[in-house]
């Protein structure tokens, strides 16, 4: 049987410090040539715990439009409570390979779903080191516990006591990005879906790799959701083009990091920029990642914000489906 996950790969070619054909990037994609090596970006940091409300929605609306990623600190989110979150889906990544595919998507499944490794067309044949978990963890209507592992035995109930600390947060930041628009503190949420937005966990496990230079976790891309709250560990990785060129983020200790995603910036009418970002492999660690992504229900039709339409300033998106819109992303069919 021909090896998949990633995982098992790893533990192989480290064995001979080389990694398959498909897993090296074209030259101008690989991480030595294209880094900015010795600086790393410092994306704005923002205190939501501010008492200054006029200020904080200044330095978010800043944030989102001249870089679409920040991070944020004092989210009220308990230090504890990420650390379980991380030791959880690290627990299960280090299970046997058997007990991981129990929750692997079906075969022939058009979900993103499950336990896996390839997410969409790969350009050139071309791979990613790295596997994954996605699973939705709210609303209650949208769960499918199928997908979601039964061990760690702790798994559920850290994820669910998560996702409870996570959605007021989240409504925060949504009503911080409504009021840099201009708009009443709700109009953002109700313009992906309101309480029926979905909130989608993807676990990323990026194994240590023998050729780092030569490869990349997840290629360049824009979030297709609303907004990312990613929880990182504290292996460097991730990476932002900024002013044509790459950058590593740095990592902040139970910092939340913030991307906007492409409904926001649709949403917006552009006012809001998704941010373009990949991530990096390292030699000798093993890098994982959370990324919470907040997506509309897929018949939810998102469109600008009719308020923010003018003569002047007339409408730069469609309005579509947010299922028609992740197909088409998916596809890399123009939208």
């Amino acid at each position: 049987m021909e090896i998949e996950r990633v995982q098992e790969i790893a533990s192989l070619s480290n064995l001979k410090g080389t990694i398959p054909s498909e897993f090296i990037r074209l030259e101008n994609e690989q991480p030595a040539t294209t880094t900015i090596h010795g600086v790393v970006l410092e994306v704005p940091v923002i205190d939501v715990s501010n008492s200054d409300h006029q200020s904080l929605v200044a330095s978010i609306s800043e944030a989102s439009k001249s870089w679409g990623i920040f991070q944020v600190v004092n989210h009220g989110i308990p230090n504890e409570l990420i650390s379980k979150l991380q030791n959880a889906g690290k627990d299960f990544f280090e299970l046997p390979q058997e007990e991981k595919e129990v929750i692997a998507k079906p075969i022939g499944y058009e979900g993103v779903e499950g336990y896996g490794t390839k997410l969409q067309k790969e350009v050139g044949g071309k791979k990613g080191w790295v596997d994954h978990l996605f699973h939705r963890v709210w609303p209650p209507s949208a769960i499918n516990y199928q997908f979601w592992p039964k061990n760690p035995p702790s798994y559920r109930e850290t994820n669910e006591q998560y996702v409870q600390s996570l959605i007021p947060v989240a409504d925060n930041l949504l009503g911080l990005l409504s009021r840099g628009l201009g708009l009443e503190d709700g109009e953002v949420k109700q313009g992906l879906g309101g309480e029926d937005l979905i909130y989608m966990l993807k676990i990323n496990y990026y194994p240590p790799c023998p050729c780092p230079d030569l490869a990349l976790g997840v290629v360049p891309h824009t979030d297709m959701s609303s907004i990312t709250i990613l929880v990182p560990n504290e292996v460097q990785g991730l990476q932002v083009f900024k002013d044509d060129h790459w950058y590593d983020v740095a990592y902040i200790p139970n910092a939340l990091i913030v991307h906007i995603g492409d409904q926001i910036e649709i949403l917006s009418n552009g006012k809001y920029k998704s941010v373009y970002h990949r991530t990096t492999v390292n030699k000798e660690k093993t890098r994982m990642s959370w990324p919470m992504f907040l997506e509309p229900p897929p018949e939810f039709e998102v469109g600008p914000i009719p308020k923010l339409i003018t003569q002047d300033n007339p409408a730069k998106f469609k309005t579509k489906k947010y299922k028609d819109y992740v197909y088409c992303k998916l596809n890399k069919l123009p939208q």
